[in-house]
C-alpha cells in the first residue's frame, strides 16, 4: 500500500506517494484586471482557499470603494461552485489619509496594507518616498492590529541591484519596527541570507513569505545560455547559498515563514521585450512546486504548517476546513498558456513535476 502524510504531518517509509493537506491560502497573488482576471484567478481558487491580492492595479487600489468593488469583479470570475475568498489590501501612499485605512479595515474591506518603494517594481510609480510620510497610517494600523505588508527592497541607482534587500533591511525595517513595535509586519518574498538571519532574530510580530521560484532558481537561471526574460522578478533572485538559506528556513517549521507566491503574469510579448516586465507566474503548478522542495529537503512532515497553517495564524485567521490531496504522479507544465487572449509562459514551463493535485475534499460552495 503506498505510504502517505496524512496531513502533511507523518512520513512513514522511505517513500511518499500521497500528501494530504488542509487547504492552504495564497498570502501574495496578484490576480490582474480586465479580461485577463477570469483566467489568472481560477488557477489560485483551484488551489488555495484565500489569497491577499495585491493592491497594483492601474489606477492602483487606494480606498476602500476601489476594493470593495476589485473584490466583486474577482468574485465574480472565480468558476461556479469553487469556494475562494479574496482578501483585498491598500495600496500605500504618501498621502494616504489614515481615516481611509482606518474604514476601510473596520467595514472588513482592507485585510492588510501594502508598502511598494517608489517604483520598486510593476506598478509602483505612485508607492512611497519616504517611510515617515506614512507615520500617521502606521499608527493607526498599530493600533487596530491591522498588518503592514513589505516589499523590502531600497530603490536608490547607486545600491546594487542583489543588494537591495538587505540594505533595506539596514536603512529602513530596522527603525520601522523599532518605532511600532506593536504593529504586525509581513516581509514579502524574502530572497536573501539576511532576510531570513532577520526574520528570524526579530519578535513575534515579524514574519515572512516566500515563493516557489527563489525556491528553486538562484540568479544563474536569468543568463543560462543567454538572456532568460521568464525568470526575471523582483526582488530579483539571488546567489545559490541564499536561495539554500531560503530552504532552510521554508523547510525550517518555524512559525514565522509561510507560503506567498507573488504569482504575477505578463504577457509572453511584454517579457521579451526590450525592456521586460518583471514577473513570474506560477500559480498553475505552485503547490506542486513548493511540494517538490519540501520533498528533497526531507521536510514533508513540515509542509503543512508552512502551506496551511502559519499563515492564518499570523494573520488571525481560522484554519481553512477543506482539504488538498497531491498524489506522485506526472505533471506536465505547458511551454506557454494562453490566458483571455495573452499567450503567457508559466514558472515551470516545458518541465514536467512529480507531483500533481488528485484530491480536493470540501472546497466547493455549499
Amino acid at each position: 500500500m503506498p505510504s502517505s502524510v496524512p496531513d502533511g504531518r507523518n512520513q512513514t517509509g522511505s517513500s511518499v506517494d500521497r500528501i494530504r493537506l488542509r487547504r492552504p491560502d495564497d498570502w501574495h497573488v496578484h490576480l490582474r484586471d480586465g479580461a485577463i482576471l477570469r483566467s489568472v484567478v481560477n488557477h489560485t481558487a483551484r488551489q488555495f482557499a484565500r489569497a491577499i491580492v495585491m493592491p497594483n492595479l492601474r489606477p492602483p487600489v487606494t480606498t476602500a470603494a476601489a476594493a470593495a468593488a476589485y473584490r466583486d469583479r474577482i468574485l465574480s470570475a472565480v468558476d461556479p461552485g469553487l469556494a475562494f475568498t479574496p482578501l483585498m489590501t491598500c495600496y500605500l501612499t504618501d498621502t494616504l489619509d489614515p481615516l481611509e485605512v482606518e474604514r476601510g479595515f473596520a467595514e472588513g474591506v482592507f485585510a492588510a496594507c501594502k508598502l511598494y518603494p517608489a517604483n520598486a517594481t510593476t506598478n509602483s510609480a505612485h508607492g512611497v518616498t519616504d517611510v515617515r510620510n506614512l507615520h500617521g497610517v502606521l499608527e493607526v494600523m498599530q493600533r487596530i492590529g491591522m498588518p503592514l505588508l513589505i516589499h523590502g527592497e531600497v530603490t536608490d541607482r547607486h545600491i546594487d541591484i542583489f543588494d537591495r534587500e538587505a540594505v533595506f533591511i539596514e536603512r529602513v525595517l530596522v527603525k520601522l519596527l523599532a518605532d511600532f513595535p506593536g504593529l504586525k509586519v509581513v516581509f514579502e518574498h524574502i530572497t536573501t541570507a539576511e532576510a531570513v538571519a532577520f526574520v528570524e532574530a526579530a519578535g513575534p510580530n515579524l514574519a515572512a513569505t516566500i515563493t516557489p521560484h527563489h525556491l528553486h532558481i538562484n540568479r544563474n537561471a536569468m543568463f543560462e545560455g543567454g538572456i532568460r526574460p521568464h525568470f526575471y522578478c523582483l526582488p530579483v533572485a539571488k546567489r545559490e547559498p541564499h536561495r539554500l538559506a531560503l530552504r532552510k528556513a521554508a523547510v525550517s517549521g518555524s512559525p514565522k515563514f509561510f507560503l506567498g507566491t507573488d504569482s504575477a503574469p505578463h504577457p509572453a510579448a511584454d517579457k521579451e521585450a526590450a525592456c521586460g516586465c518583471a514577473g513570474i507566474f506560477n500559480s498553475p503548478c505552485a503547490l506542486e512546486s513548493y511540494a517538490m522542495v519540501f520533498e528533497e529537503e526531507g521536510a514533508l512532515s513540515r509542509f503543512a504548517a508552512f502551506a496551511s497553517e502559519n499563515g492564518p495564524r499570523f494573520y488571525g485567521l481560522p484554519l481553512n476546513e477543506g482539504f488538498v490531496e497531491l498524489e506522485r504522479l506526472p505533471h506536465p507544465v505547458p511551454a506557454r498558456m494562453t490566458l483571455g487572449d495573452q499567450e503567457i509562459v508559466p514558472f515551470h514551463a516545458g518541465e514536467t513535476l512529480r507531483w500533481s493535485i488528485s484530491g480536493l475534499e470540501g472546497l466547493e460552495k455549499s
